[in-house]
């Protein structure tokens, strides 16, 4: 018996959204909204000057947008077309945005004012097709006249099995990886999101998490499946966003721990202004408890769910009721499973008992899961063992099956939900002559969720000032700026010369005062 692999892909998703509530508000802004059927057409004619321009199926286009209605455009004429869509951090660096559209093998790039020295400056986009979003640029195409001149009555040309979207996720060498996702996948991870939050017909959400972000994309997604509203913020503001809030009454929240404080610590936020939003969600680092007694306070929800997962799988597991015991990454998603096994054994049949940290795996079986990264057999080897992915994440299973995420296995820091290389951070601060050494950690902290923190074994007179303006002159993103710097008499090694971060974390060191 053969059995039925059909799925919808996500063109034919956003056709179906329009055809079954056209009037439903499907995308607003401060200053703009659009209905189902009026956001279709404008996706439709994107979808139509696309082709006009020569990009055929399965063609990457690269998207180095904040968070507006073009990005949001952008990708379901992607979709609509079975284009590629690889959507990168805005902020990169010219060095960054080669390294993606030579590994991607992109063939267009769309971009905007905030982005546009990183795209001067690049070598590689110089040689692709280049489309600007916003303003006037006469040198280039402007995504306006494609929205305004492309032939419309165009029609889902993907399969399930399709590459829909390419997620640039950071390594530990600090060279990103690139995460291919199919339709059935993106599809998938979307269902079970509206399930595990939820979701009800017509919920609306704050689009602020990037859409570069695994995150960004899910709610984007998530709420054409429902026929839900998708309010657009391009870059986080917490005054603005409480507005949003408040001027769209914004039903669902999902963001990172980081932004959930900002919002409460803001001198505007009052619980009346944000009385409207009763499902809370939270994904990308932990949240812990003080956080989560403030989020409950000041919201009032009716349900804060804590999602644990990943780019290349989407969901490992799921508490719906974070609240009530804090810490807990609950159980296994919808279409997971997951195991605790010893640490470094890559053996997903060698299972810890309960209490006990491992290495948390996940199954390659599930729907929501990619099936290797883009030209990188040594980052698959290492991660993708017999169907299980390695998640590079330590935890433990309690007695009741439910998950505690306890640190990494590698020493990355997820800061405000970003994962940031401290190799990266060590690399620059090194150059200052008056660091003799240096160790980045991750330290626990409520806003950020990880603060990041260097400590320094010094020569000379150096303080915080002189160490973060190097790091602002080498012109590093803010957010893999330290907060913190520790100068410390000797970085504490084993007897081999391993650094011993774990001594640094403890607070096992000597200060140099």
């Amino acid at each position: 018996m053969k059995l039925n692999k059909k799925m919808f892909d996500l063109g034919t998703t956003i056709l179906a959204s329009k055809e079954k509530n056209p009037d439903a508000i499907a995308i607003a802004g401060l200053d703009y909204k659009y209905t189902y059927y009026e956001w279709f057409k404008k996706i439709d004619t994107l979808s139509g000057s696309l082709k006009y321009l020569g990009l055929k199926k399965q063609e990457k286009v690269i998207t180095l947008l904040q968070n507006n209605f073009e990005a949001s455009t952008i990708h379901w004429a992607c979709q609509l077309n079975n284009l590629i869509v690889v959507p990168l951090n805005w902020r990169m660096k010219p060095e960054e945005i080669d390294f993606c559209i030579s590994n991607s093998e992109a063939s267009c790039i769309f971009f905007q004012k905030e982005s546009m020295d990183g795209v001067e400056l690049s070598l590689e986009a110089k040689k692709i097709k280049q489309i600007f979003v916003g303003g006037n640029n006469n040198k280039i195409l402007n995504i306006s006249e494609l929205i305004k001149n492309g032939n419309p009555g165009n029609h889902p040309e993907g399969k399930s099995d399709s590459y829909s979207i390419i997620l640039y996720t950071s390594g530990t060498t600090g060279k990103p990886k690139g995460v291919p996702r199919t339709h059935l996948a993106e599809r998938s991870a979307a269902l079970a999101h509206v399930a595990q939050n939820m979701y009800k017909n017509g919920e609306i959400t704050l689009g602020v998490m990037p859409l570069y972000h695994t995150m960004g994309i899910r709610s984007l997604i998530s709420m054409s499946l429902i026929n839900g509203t998708f309010i657009t913020q391009p870059k986080f503001s917490s005054l603005e966003a409480i507005k949003l809030i408040n001027k769209f009454k914004i039903t669902s929240l999902y963001l990172v721990p980081t932004l959930f404080h900002e919002l409460i610590e803001d001198k505007s936020f009052t619980n009346n202004k944000v009385k409207s939003c009763k499902k809370l969600g939270f994904a990308g680092a932990p949240m812990n408890n003080g956080l989560i007694k403030k989020v409950m306070k000041a919201f009032k929800p009716i349900q804060l769910v804590n999602h644990y997962g990943s780019s290349e799988v989407y969901t490992f597991t799921v508490d719906q009721n974070a609240h009530k015991k804090p810490g807990s990454a609950g159980k296994a998603g919808i279409n997971q499973r997951i195991r605790v096994v010893e640490i470094g054994s890559k053996n997903p049949q060698k299972i810890v008992k309960k209490n006990i940290e491992g290495e948390i795996i996940a199954s390659l079986k599930s729907e929501e899961s990619f099936s290797g990264y883009l030209k990188r057999p040594d980052a698959n080897k290492k991660s993708i063992i017999k169907n299980w992915y390695f998640t590079n994440d330590i935890g433990y299973i309690d007695n009741n099956g439910d998950l505690f995420v306890t640190g990494r296995v590698d020493d990355m820091i997820i800061t405000g939900g970003e994962n940031v290389s401290p190799i990266e951070i060590e690399n620059l601060l090194s150059l200052n002559k008056n660091v003799l050494e240096v160790v980045v950690v991750g330290l626990p902290d409520e806003k950020w969720g990880q603060r990041i923190c260097g400590f320094i074994k010094r020569d000379g007179n150096i303080e915080f000032g002189n160490l973060d303006k190097h790091c602002k002159e080498s012109g590093m993103a803010n957010f893999k700026r330290p907060k913190e710097y520790i100068f410390v008499k000797e970085i504490p090694k084993s007897p081999t010369g391993k650094i011993l971060r774990r001594k640094l974390l403890a607070g096992e060191y000597d200060l140099d005062r």
